[in-house]
């Protein structure tokens, strides 16, 4: 009589970046389980590097044949719906993909402010792959000349307005609120200093309210010529979630307990930007995305086999910001991600931002080949009381 092979665990990731690349590699720990990891890019896009990419300083994309561990399956697609119930994707292309467990990991996006006229004719985003190529393409049609505006003075604005400035650009980067809102006193300092160095126009205390092909209009009713106008304020997630009618946060990250599983349904994990553990997310980053990963692939394994999960357990230790690619600032932070009053700035920062921005590949590389290897600082602070999940039947 043959014997049948018992049927493998089908686990199904939805996202390919930082967060979700980690967890299809950190699954591979058990064989007996089908790994297919759907993102809608054929590359893995390293968003850290976007504002290279449209500098022309550097590229933002890596091949996932260099990323994925063997066995896992990649589909070139996306979802438009989660049955949940029925545990099955209904995928763009009209194809469906059935699961045992599902990992959450659709990243984020830039946030578009509709309230703000022309934003939609005129401005660049530049929290995706294609959003940075069509602007790269822009700025290499205009003169060094040409002023170029920088809206949001984040780590993402901050780094895109003094990447370009350091090219020769004559840019003017307006804050929003003040510059670098997330760093301390002496971080800010530091920044601050090496934008003045770079001859960047820095305006705190205003905002954006209206773009226009050539200018942009200012909420103290000055006109500012901008020949590109680059919109870095804020992020956004994709709506899939609220879509598939899974609960959300009032910006639509998926809400999950403290293991990471979705509070309607325990075959549901997310990680990364799109995860709201207990309401409260963690920062967006791939500081904490490849962290979620794991934790979220360890949720998943846990699953399967009858253990109790883990609680998300992760501290952190600071941020990275490059100032341009000779100079850069380290702000120092408590677990809890609150900056304190320490920052180093120089060659020594840039130096270890960019060992960082090398290291996040490395990582997702060594779970590759040795899955359950990576390893995270824990001790982070979390609230005393999370909600509960819906538990395994």
């Amino acid at each position: 009589m043959t014997e049948v092979a018992p049927q493998k665990t089908h686990v199904v990731v939805v996202g390919g970046g930082y967060a979700g690349t980690m967890a299809a590699n950190r699954l591979r720990q058990r064989r007996d389980i089908d790994i297919t990891l759907v993102n809608a890019r054929p590359v893995f896009v390293e968003r850290i590097r976007l504002h290279q990419l449209v500098a022309d300083t550097g590229a933002a994309t890596a091949d996932y044949a260099t990323l994925l561990g063997d066995g896992i399956r990649l589909v070139v697609d996306t979802v438009d719906r989660i049955d949940a119930g029925a545990r099955r994707l209904l995928l763009s292309s009209g194809a469906e993909l059935n699961y045992d467990y599902l990992i959450y990991a659709v990243g984020s996006t830039g946030a578009s402010p509709a309230t703000v006229p022309g934003y939609a004719d005129f401005a660049y985003p530049i929290a995706d792959l294609e959003s940075a190529q069509r602007l790269r393409y822009a700025l290499a049609d205009l003169p060094l000349a040409a002023p170029v505006t920088v809206v949001g003075a984040g780590l993402t604005g901050i780094e895109t307005a003094s990447e370009l400035a350091e090219r020769g650009r004559q840019v003017t980067l307006v804050c929003g609120g003040r510059l670098g809102p997330s760093l301390s006193r002496r971080g800010r300092g530091s920044v601050a200093k090496r934008l003045r160095g770079f001859g960047v126009n820095v305006l705190e205390s205003v905002t954006v309210t209206e773009v226009r092909w050539d200018a942009v209009v200012l909420s103290d009713d000055a006109v500012l010529p901008s020949a590109a106008t680059i919109w870095t304020a804020g992020f956004a997630v994709p709506d899939l979630a609220a879509r598939s009618g899974l609960s959300t946060d009032p910006i639509g990250r998926l809400l999950t307990d403290e293991t990471l599983t979705c509070v309607d349904n325990p075959y549901v994990v997310a990680a990364g930007d799109a995860a709201a553990p207990s309401g409260q997310p963690l920062r967006m980053s791939c500081q904490a995305a490849e962290p979620l990963g794991a934790q979220a692939a360890n949720t998943v394994l846990s699953r399967i086999s009858g253990t109790a999960p883990a609680p998300l357990n992760q501290a952190f230790v600071g941020q990275c910001i490059s100032v341009g690619r000779t100079y850069g600032t380290v702000q120092l932070a408590h677990t809890d991600d609150t900056p304190v009053n320490v920052a180093i700035g120089g060659r020594t920062a840039a130096s270890i931002k960019e060992a960082i921005c090398k290291g996040t590949l490395w990582a997702i590389r060594r779970e590759a080949a040795k899955p359950g290897s990576y390893l995270w600082l824990k001790g982070g602070k979390r609230p005393a009381q999370a909600p509960a999940a819906v538990a395994l039947p």
